[in-house]
């Protein structure tokens, strides 16, 4: 589980730099004499490094429009312009494209001309982060891996956006204008190789719907959540970092064995009224209560497994793994209890 968890998460991480090899193998078996012909072909807004033959940079150029792109570009940079539109002409030859980036620029729902997305048929990242969309783009390319909307003004999700979506491995809807409305039980519905969901900055009071079930990461911080239905994560029974920072949630809003999830290993629970600590499984390796309202910490009810029995675990045996703890911003005045420091062998750490 862990090897699998680890594998998944490295090959998200790392999602960002892949491009680099690819485009070094190209260089690498590019004759130099060929150079002059990629430069000619270049338009003249913009910059064609010879190293990198399949980039195209025309970021940060005062573009009011996308320049046309030659047939052999993978990587188009065009963040930081001034571009409103997204048309089929400039695309007409670029049937090769991986990867966009259109982050900070003009660009309306209006503006993309219909289908000129789904038509970049070999598209795996497209980036359209701060721009002027009130809702998700559609119809998207079907083969999209990483798809990054972040500080729009979406306040909407068509119908079936996703659904076609099966290589989507991330989806980043932070700091939009999401209500709970806008997350139907069938929003996030073919999204089967979904890893990472980023909904957080935006205006949820309820967990959303329908998580998809291989969702590993969960990022919900700055919303309004009060509550944790009853074994809600019992549906994303893989989910390992749960992110719920600056919400709403209190004691009551909590069920009994709420996080007391196996698969869990970071939970981030800072800035929120909590006034004890929730119970936690033993698997759990990061816990994050800081700036709550807790008054004390009671080792033999936080432990996950009696203190009996963790006195008798061995450092390598079945202990329980927290490794980090938060608890600065509370009530709580120091030392640590004993038993607190018997029952998690493991720490490292302890902020208070």
């Amino acid at each position: 589980m862990t090897l699998k968890v680890c594998t998944s998460l490295l090959l998200l991480f790392l999602a960002n730099s892949v491009w680099t090899r690819t485009v070094r193998q190209v260089y690498d078996d590019l004759d130099p004499e060929h150079w002059s012909h990629y430069t000619s072909e270049c338009p003249r807004e913009c910059f064609c490094p010879p190293s990198f033959p399949n980039a195209l940079y025309c970021d940060n150029k005062g573009l009011k429009e996308i320049p046309a792109i030659p047939a052999r570009i993978w990587y188009l940079y065009l963040q930081n312009n001034l571009i409103e539109t997204v048309s089929e002409k400039p695309f007409v030859n670029a049937t090769h494209l991986r990867w966009i980036n259109l982050n900070k620029n003009k660009i309306t729902n209006s503006g993309i001309e219909s289908g000129v997305l789904s038509k970049l048929k070999k598209l795996l990242y497209l980036f359209l982060e701060d721009n002027e969309l009130e809702e998700v783009p559609a119809p998207l390319p079907v083969g999209l891996e990483q798809l990054r909307l972040a500080r729009n003004k979406i306040s909407r999700i068509p119908e079936g956006v996703f659904s076609n979506l099966e290589n989507l491995t991330m989806l980043d809807l932070h700091q939009n204008s999401l209500l709970d409305s806008a997350l139907q039980s069938d929003t996030f519905q073919g999204l089967n190789n979904l890893m990472q969901l980023n909904i957080a900055k935006n205006s949820l009071k309820k967990m959303p719907l329908s998580i998809p079930a291989n969702t590993l990461q969960l990022f919900l911080d700055n919303n309004s959540i009060e509550v944790i239905p009853e074994n809600y994560f019992s549906a994303i029974p893989k989910v390992t970092f749960l992110r719920l920072n600056y919400n709403k949630l209190s004691d009551d809003g909590i069920p009994p064995n709420g996080f007391n999830v196996s698969s869990i290993l970071d939970l981030q629970l800072s800035h929120n009224q909590l006034t004890k600590i929730p119970p936690i499984n033993a698997h759990l390796e990061h816990l994050h209560l800081d700036h709550n309202k807790i008054k004390s910490v009671n080792g033999t009810q936080m432990c996950p497994v009696s203190i009996a029995l963790a006195e008798d675990y061995g450092l390598y045996g079945n202990t329980p793994r927290l490794r980090y703890l938060r608890l600065d911003g509370n009530e709580i005045q120091p030392p640590i209890p004993l038993d607190v420091m018997i029952c998690f062998r493991l720490l490292q750490a302890v902020v208070i």
